[in-house]
C-alpha cells in the first residue's frame, strides 16, 4: 500500500517521476503508474483503488495538466475522495496556471522558478507532512495565502487547544516566527498560518484558529497592511470578539485596529516579561471560559498616540469592499464600512462620528459605498434601502430607535440591542434581513460605557449627512 498518490499529466512524467525519487529518498512510498502499475492491471480499477485507499494525494496543477483528460479524471476522482474521506490533497503548483475551486481550498505548495535548495526543502516538508512527522519550522511556507476563499461549509469545531493566534505576512515572518517561540516558552499555546502544513482547508483551519483564539497577535507593517489575508483575519477576530495584541514593526499603525492599544516594537524588540504577562492574562481567562475585558488587562489607547493609523486611498477601501460584498460576507463588509467612513472624516483613532465630522465625508466615498451594497444585496442593503425603512431628519435618540427598528437592530423601541457585535449581526438571519447593514457599529468602541452613544450619534450623523447631500429621500 502506498503512502501518496501523485497524480500528473502525461506531458509532466519527468518532474513527477523526479519528485516521486525524492519523496522515496525520505522514506515514502508513492504511487505513480509510471512504475506502479505492472502488466494485466485494469488501469481504472487500479487507479480507483489506489484513490480510494491513499490517505494522502499529490496532484500537479500545471497547464499541461489543464489540458489532460485523464488529469481531468483524476483530479475528479481526488475530489469525491477528499469529500467522503481523510483524504489529504496536496496541490502542487507547476507552471503559468490558475488553481481550481477545490485546490484553491487546500493549502498548496508553489514549485515555480525554486531553486535547488528551496525546493529540497519543500519536498523534505512534503515528506515529514505525508508520514505524519512534525515538519521542520524553518522550512514552513505561506504559497497558498493569497489564494484564500470563503470557508467550505462545514461547522466550525473548537481545535485540540485553542491558543495565541499570530497574524502576519512572510515579510514579517523572521520576527513572526521569533515572537511564536518566545510566546511557546513562556507556555501558551500558539497557532499561526506558518503552522498549516500541505492539505489542510487553509481558511477554513484559519477561521476556526481566529474563533476560538484566546488572543490575536497581529503584527503590523506596511506590508501587512496591504495583505488581504490580515484583513479578513483582523475581521475575523472582530467578528467573535477576540481579543487583540497589536505590535507595531515599522510603518503606521493598521486602520481597523486604529482604536485599540499597540505595542511599539519599531526597534525589533520583543515582547518583555510585562508584556508577556499581559498576553498570559488575557490567554488564562479565554481558556478558562471566564468572562474579561481586554480593557481591564491592556493599557488605555493613548489619546494622540505617536504613530497614527495609516491611511487607505477611498478607492483602494471600496475595492477590498466589493471583494467581501461579491462572497457575501456581510458582517465583513459591515466593519470595512465603518473603518472606511472613519478614516475618510479622520476619525480612526476615536472611532465614531459627530455631526460635524460626518460633513467631511466625501460624497464619492458615500455613493460608492451605498452603490457596492445595493449592487451585491439586490437593493436589500445599503444606505437607500435603510432610508426606505425610516429616513432620519434630526439628531434625537426618537430618530435613531425608529431607524434602529426598522433595520432590524432591536425588535422594538423598547428592547435593547445585543451588547455583543457577534450575536446583533446574528440577528440579520440568513441572506441578512433588508436593510439591517450598514450598522456603522465599530466593536473596538464596545469596551467603552458609552459605546451606544457614539454608535448612535455616528448613524445619526451619517444619515443626516446623506440626506443633505440628496444621496438619500
Amino acid at each position: 500500500m502506498s503512502d501518496a498518490f501523485l497524480s500528473h499529466a502525461p506531458a509532466d512524467a519527468a518532474w513527477a517521476t523526479e519528485l516521486a525519487s525524492r519523496l522515496a529518498a525520505h522514506g515514502v512510498r508513492v504511487f505513480l503508474d509510471e512504475w506502479s502499475l505492472l502488466p494485466g492491471d485494469v488501469v481504472v480499477h487500479r487507479l480507483e483503488a489506489e484513490i480510494r485507499d491513499t490517505a494522502n494525494a499529490l496532484a500537479l496543477i500545471s497547464p499541461a495538466s489543464v489540458a489532460s483528460p485523464r488529469a481531468h479524471e483524476e483530479y475528479a476522482a481526488l475530489a469525491t475522495a477528499g469529500a467522503r474521506h481523510a483524504l489529504r490533497f496536496i496541490p502542487l503548483l507547476l507552471g503559468d496556471v490558475t488553481l481550481p475551486p477545490f485546490a484553491a481550498n487546500r493549502t498548496w505548495r508553489d514549485f515555480r522558478d525554486v531553486g535547488a535548495q528551496e525546493y529540497d526543502a519543500k519536498v523534505a516538508e512534503l515528506a515529514a507532512v505525508i508520514l505524519g512527522h512534525a515538519p521542520d519550522p524553518a522550512t514552513g511556507h505561506a504559497d497558498s495565502l493569497a489564494a484564500a476563499l470563503p470557508a467550505p461549509p462545514r461547522p466550525l469545531t473548537p481545535p485540540d487547544e485553542p491558543g495565541v493566534v499570530l497574524c502576519y505576512v512572510p515579510a514579517d515572518a523572521a520576527y513572526g516566527q521569533a515572537l511564536a517561540g518566545q510566546v511557546r516558552t513562556a507556555g501558551l499555546p500558539t497557532w499561526s498560518a506558518g503552522d498549516l502544513r500541505p492539505g489542510d482547508a487553509h481558511f477554513w483551519t484559519i477561521r476556526q484558529r481566529l474563533r476560538y483564539a484566546t488572543a490575536v497577535v497581529v503584527l503590523m507593517s506596511p506590508q501587512s497592511q496591504d495583505s488581504d489575508d490580515i484583513t479578513r483575519m483582523i475581521l475575523e477576530g472582530l467578528l467573535h470578539d477576540r481579543p487583540f495584541f497589536p505590535v507595531l514593526l515599522h510603518g503606521d499603525r493598521n486602520y481597523h485596529l486604529a482604536h485599540t492599544w499597540y505595542l511599539d516594537a519599531r526597534d525589533g524588540r520583543l515582547p518583555g516579561p510585562d508584556e508577556l504577562a499581559l498576553l498570559r492574562r488575557l490567554h488564562d481567562a479565554r481558556a478558562a471560559g471566564r468572562p474579561l475585558d481586554p480593557a481591564d488587562v491592556l493599557p488605555a489607547p493613548l489619546a494622540r498616540p505617536p504613530v497614527r493609523a495609516v491611511r487607505i486611498p477611498a478607492a483602494t477601501s471600496l475595492d477590498g469592499l466589493a471583494h467581501v460584498l461579491r462572497q457575501g460576507e456581510w458582517a465583513h463588509a459591515d466593519l470595512l464600512t465603518t473603518s472606511l467612513l472613519l478614516e475618510a472624516a479622520g476619525r480612526l483613532d476615536d472611532g465614531w462620528l459627530r455631526a460635524r465630522d460626518a460633513r467631511r465625508l466625501p460624497t464619492g466615498v458615500l455613493t460608492g459605498i451605498d452603490a457596492l451594497w445595493s449592487t451585491h444585496s439586490h437593493d436589500r442593503q445599503g444606505f437607500t434601502a435603510q432610508a426606505r425603512t425610516a429616513t432620519v431628519r434630526g439628531t434625537r435618540h426618537a430618530e435613531f430607535l425608529a431607524l434602529s427598528v426598522a433595520c432590524g437592530w432591536r425588535g422594538s423601541e423598547a428592547d435593547g440591542v445585543p451588547r455583543s457585535y457577534r450575536e446583533f449581526t446574528a440577528a440579520a438571519g440568513p441572506g441578512g434581513r433588508p436593510g439591517f447593514y450598514p450598522t456603522l457599529r465599530n466593536p473596538q468602541n464596545e469596551r467603552f460605557p458609552d459605546w451606544y452613544d457614539q454608535w448612535t450619534a455616528t448613524v445619526l450623523a451619517t444619515h443626516l449627512h446623506l440626506h443633505h447631500e440628496g444621496i438619500v429621500r
